[in-house]
């Protein structure tokens, strides 16, 4: 064979190779979603490829009270997720010459009771979760419908001692997110619901994304049951352990929502391309993965994996980027899970069949 004719086919036999791989990797998610049934998972499940929905599929029901099964369209509670929308908003005020990153938070909350936070802390730690704050949001331990600001979660931790001096440490942190949500407040001139709403939501296209009261009669909206993580066999409802949105978690949303969310992050409707790559540039190491600002960076697959999950009682969530392969997966259950079934099976699979776990 001339060298000629083998430069004409390599290129050929590579297309073939990746297409096979690709139709293969298809395959394989359309069989396990056939597959899947609802003693396995209750949620939805939606797949994109190359920025188009390539599956939608609904298992399982949304309240089982009344045996009223999950639609594609339902709205669930996302818990952390919202750090990701929390994220952006910080970022957008960033572009804006609004929030500098690397100014401790007293520049913009020259009154936040806490001195050592007040003239340490930076955006930029609160973003990577080493501003030495804690996770405890204890909201439940009292009224939970208390809860209707952002100032009103912020009371619960003000004046806590820090976990470590701040910068040094990563310390996943719900509260150092509701201290981003009084930035926001503080420099854009809205309450933070105003602002994600207008800056984020509204481009997005997502129209069915909101912060709701726990009581709130909504149509359409999961229920959500814990088994305390897998612990038990018996579920609840998890109405005890909600509050009102605050900037560290609790919206509602569909997953088609979530994957607009995801493209408008991406082709620059939120942010500019430098600030996005800013985002995504991972900057510590978290307990499993990288971070970057309010978004995971898992490196641990033979590609990367951007995304962020959210997880609480009654409540488990992915929101994953393949990067080389263009595929995104958002997974919402209305059931918690103990790491081996629901939606952590479900996310696993996807991890193993498009990225592939790194050889040790």
């Amino acid at each position: 064979m001339s060298i000629k004719i083998k430069m004409v086919l390599f290129p050929l036999f590579l297309f073939l190779a990746v297409s096979i791989n690709g139709q293969n990797i298809n395959q394989q998610i359309e069989s396990f979603l056939n597959h899947l049934n609802s003693e396995d998972f209750s949620g939805v499940i939606l797949v994109a490829k190359n920025g188009s929905v390539t599956q939608k599929r609904a298992y399982g029901l949304a309240n089982i009270e009344y045996n009223v099964e999950n639609k594609i369209d339902t709205k669930f509670n996302i818990a952390s997720i919202t750090k990701m929308i929390t994220a952006v908003a910080t970022l957008q005020l960033y572009e804006k010459g609004k929030i500098d990153l690397k100014t401790s938070i007293g520049k913009y909350l020259p009154d936040y009771p806490n001195k050592l936070v007040r003239d340490s802390v930076t955006a930029h730690q609160l973003l990577t979760h080493t501003s030495g704050h804690n996770n405890n949001l204890d909201f439940w331990k009292n009224n939970n419908l208390d809860y209707q600001n952002v100032s009103d979660f912020a009371k619960l931790f003000a004046n806590d001692t820090l976990l470590s001096k701040p910068g040094t440490k990563y310390d996943y942190s719900a509260s150092g997110f509701v201290i981003l949500g009084l930035l926001i407040e503080e420099v854009s001139g809205k309450s933070y619901y105003e602002y994600v709403k207008e800056n984020i939501f509204l481009p997005a296209g997502m129209k069915n994304t909101t912060e709701l009261e726990i009581d709130s009669i909504v149509s359409n909206k999961a229920s959500g049951y814990t088994s305390s993580f897998g612990q038990k066999n018996t579920l609840k409802r998890n109405d005890y352990y909600l509050s009102k949105t605050s900037p560290a978690g609790f919206h509602y949303s569909t997953a088609e929502d979530l994957f607009k969310f995801s493209k408008a992050l991406q082709d620059g409707t939120l942010l500019k391309k430098t600030t996005t790559e800013l985002m995504f540039e991972p900057k510590v190491k978290g307990y499993n993965t990288h971070l970057g600002y309010g978004i995971d960076i898992d490196q641990r697959y033979n590609q990367i994996i951007q995304g962020h999950s959210g997880g609480w009682y009654g409540i488990h969530c992915e929101l994953m980027n393949f990067m080389d392969d263009n595929y995104t997966v958002v997974i919402l259950s209305n059931i918690d899970d103990g790491g081996k079934k629901g939606a952590s099976l479900v996310a696993d699979f996807f991890k193993q069949t498009i990225a592939d776990k790194k050889s040790e």
